[in-house]
């Protein structure tokens, strides 16, 4: 294998993790922007709150339909939101634990930044902390991220879930944990029912 096609071709580890991830990946579309989205059940989809805004979304999955969005929740401390859409007989997303997630593991994103569908960048996980004393925690990754990132999800090399991508400061990519987002999704799902 010449040098030039291993700098073409990403390992075969990252190239199937990156056909994984892009199942559970959506884009999302509305009058004040986009973003990403996870297909967190099979009717519901994750994403930051900066990303719907209050306007109704649609919702573009990697088969290439269009659905609808109507959001059920939003948190903008947070800033996470969840969208209720029709069934459409994808599986969700895997999801693991943060405290799966330590300095120095691989991690990769998978978005549509600056309008590139579903794809995908890998780093490390540079720091499980706040960006200042008495605030939330963040994940830390030094993995590129830009708009069309954002709501997106942040996975470990077996490809589950381990953080909601939010924002890049100090030239990291932030990442909300995961556990922070199921007690988000759980808060939501119990006053929707």
């Amino acid at each position: 294998m010449s040098v030039l096609h291993a700098l073409e071709a990403p390992p075969p580890h990252l190239a199937g993790l990156a056909d994984r991830l892009r199942l559970v990946t959506v884009e999302i579309s509305g009058p004040g922007g986009g973003g990403a989205g996870i297909l967190w059940a099979p009717d519901l989809v994750v994403t930051n709150a900066h990303v719907v805004g209050t306007a109704p979304a649609r919702v573009g999955l990697a088969d290439g339909r269009q659905v609808e969005a109507r959001l059920i929740g939003a948190d903008r401390r947070l800033d996470l939101a969840l969208l209720d859409i029709p069934r459409v007989g994808l599986a969700p997303a895997a999801l693991a634990g943060s405290d799966a997630v330590r300095v120095g593991a691989l991690v990769v994103a998978l978005g549509h930044p600056l309008g590139l569908r579903r794809t995908l960048t890998a780093g490390i996980v540079h720091a499980l902390a706040p960006l200042r004393p008495g605030q939330r925690r963040w994940i830390h990754a030094d993995l590129r991220l830009a708009p069309g990132n954002s709501g997106g999800p942040l996975a470990d090399a077996e490809g589950r879930v381990v953080g909601v991508n939010t924002m890049i400061a100090g030239g990291m990519a932030l990442a909300i944990p995961v556990d922070e987002v199921r007690r988000f999704v759980a808060s939501v799902a119990s006053g929707v029912g």
